[in-house]
């Protein structure tokens, strides 16, 4: 043996692997025996890059700019890389970062109603033939006929709700009030009657505005919109709560 030393390579090479499409980052193993040209064959799949639009550089483990990958029958074991370092694709055909995942540019295809409707395999021709949701006739209209008497009830019981009057609120779960009806009837939040309180203490949500809308006016949290159901008109004077009192 002549003592000298033998310098044994790994066959293949793990490295980090970036482009200018995309900010994420994979691993992927390669064999240094590949040309640059077939890592390319290999790369497009990975980071959706043509072939023949890619430049290719090498960093370091350390991110530190080696040098481009421009021979494409040179060796990838002949460039400087080790496991760990990173390769960066950029797309010479100008595509930007966030293009491969930007759905906003693919045309959507729409089926229109009418086809739809005529389709056998769908999820309604299914719901049709079992008569369930919508298209049990039966149901829909027992529903539309309890809706029909809720919306009655609570029209009644607004109607006997005057702005102005002393009110006592009691809400399930919620402590019992006492306030003054600042406003009685439909809303644009929520559909059905409502009577807008401006309750004694702060024990609201607002100032009488909802979603930008203005309904009444009252100091902040001092306001609230409950259900006419909940509301008791009467005599219910405001009660002294010692503020005065030195």
């Amino acid at each position: 043996m002549d003592g000298g030393v033998t310098i044994v390579t790994n066959p293949s090479v793990d490295v980090r692997l970036t482009s200018s499409l995309s900010t994420f980052e994979v691993r992927r193993r390669f064999n240094r025996g590949i040309t640059v040209a077939e890592l390319k064959g290999k790369l497009e799949m990975i980071v959706g890059v043509s072939a023949s639009s890619m430049d290719l550089e090498i960093f370091s483990v350390a991110d530190t700019f080696l040098q481009k990958m421009d021979d494409d029958e040179a060796l990838l074991g002949s460039y400087p890389i080790d496991d760990n370092s990173r390769i960066n694709v950029i797309d010479k055909s100008g595509g930007q970062v966030g293009e491969l995942f930007d759905v906003s540019k693919v045309e959507k295809f729409e089926l229109p109603d009418d086809a739809y409707d005529k389709r056998t395999d769908s999820a309604r021709s299914f719901m049709k033939k079992l008569h369930v949701g919508p298209y049990n006739e039966e149901e829909t209209a027992k529903k539309k006929a309890e809706l029909a008497a809720r919306n009655e009830e609570e029209k009644t019981a607004a109607d006997a709700i005057s702005v102005g009057s002393r009110c006592q609120v009691k809400v399930p779960g919620q402590p019992t009030k006492l306030g003054t009806v600042m406003y009685v009837g439909t809303t644009d939040f929520k559909p059905g009657y409502w009577v807008g309180v401006k309750y004694d203490e702060p024990l609201g949500k607002h100032n009488g505005t909802v979603q930008g809308k203005q309904y009444f006016e009252c100091e902040n949290k001092y306001g609230a919109f409950v259900k006419p159901k909940t509301v008791t008109v009467g005599d219910f004077p405001e009660e002294d709560y010692g503020l005065d009192e030195m």
